[in-house]
């Protein structure tokens, strides 16, 4: 079982200029190789390396990173086309759909990079990083997380991490492999309806009612009308400094339903069976 561990990089100025560049030219790049798929067809990941791999060596990328930005690309292309054919995107036709189709696809300045252990090595007692960027390798990058999230890394790390910014503040997103949990015949099954007014009820009488999450968003929502409307530099700057807020608080209350549901779950050795959610979006 695949989880990911995301890190928090504490870089010095000189280390954040250089990370920074380093995505904002890996984003441009995979931009270019996005518009040459787009020209050809979107080809195999092997032939749009062929006609783009030079380039972006030309460009002073290191060869591990104009790999992982062609497959990164590719990738890119094969989750718009999987998206198209689940009507993720709406019906052949919509202004959706064909505005995804007749475009290529365009990367953030700030959007993920993968690295390997070829480009980025992880130094755990010092909690420090080794990593690639355009100029040069930047070593002695320190990170923060739990000791539980360290444990995880320390044992459980493989494969690549992305680096990503967002706020102006970097992450590296670590891929784990994680040991499968032991499987068990359920001797039942505990139901779980979903909903609005109450986020989930069990058939077991469990009620996570939906309207502290109902006052919270509305709450974030009066003060975001309030400082929009002052427009003044301090209350943007209070805007900057909420985003994201709501999100992070709605997310840690499913979270802590989720967590509550599936402890019951294992504590009677009984089955999940949800809703019926096909066909809602």
């Amino acid at each position: 079982m695949k989880i990911v561990v995301q890190v928090k990089l504490t870089p010095e100025a000189d280390q954040a200029t250089a990370l920074l560049a380093t995505l904002h030219t890996a984003n441009e790049a995979a931009n270019w190789v996005s518009a040459v798929a787009f020209e050809r067809g979107v080809p195999r990941e092997y032939e749009l390396r062929r006609h783009t791999y030079a380039e972006l060596r030309a460009r002073g990328l290191g060869a591990q990173a104009a790999q992982h930005i062609i497959k990164k690309t590719r990738d890119a292309y094969t989750t718009l086309k999987a998206n198209i054919r689940a009507g993720n995107l709406g019906k052949p036709g919509s202004k959706r759909r064909r505005k995804a189709e007749t475009k290529p696809i365009v990367f953030r300045p700030g959007a993920a990079q993968p690295y390997d252990d070829r480009c980025l090595s992880w130094q755990y007692d010092a909690q420090t990083v080794s990593i690639w960027t355009t100029a040069g390798r930047v070593k002695n990058v320190r990170f923060t997380c739990s000791p539980d999230a360290l444990k995880t890394l320390r044992d459980q790390r493989k494969g690549e991490s992305d680096l990503i910014e967002r706020d102006g503040v970097f992450y590296l997103v670590a891929t784990c492999d994680m040991p499968e949990a032991e499987q068990y015949e359920p001797d039942g099954f505990i139901g779980v309806d979903l909903g609005i007014a109450n986020i989930a009820t069990t058939s077991t009488g469990y009620q996570a009612a939906g309207r502290g999450l109902n006052r919270h968003r509305k709450r974030q929502l009066d003060l975001r009308r309030k400082l929009q409307k002052k427009g003044t530099k301090s209350a943007k700057r209070r805007l900057k400094a909420r985003a994201r807020k709501e999100q992070r608080h709605a997310a840690n209350t499913n979270h802590i339903i989720a967590k509550t549901i599936v402890t019951e779950a294992e504590r009677t050795s009984a089955g999940l069976s949800l809703e019926e959610l096909k066909g809602i979006r």
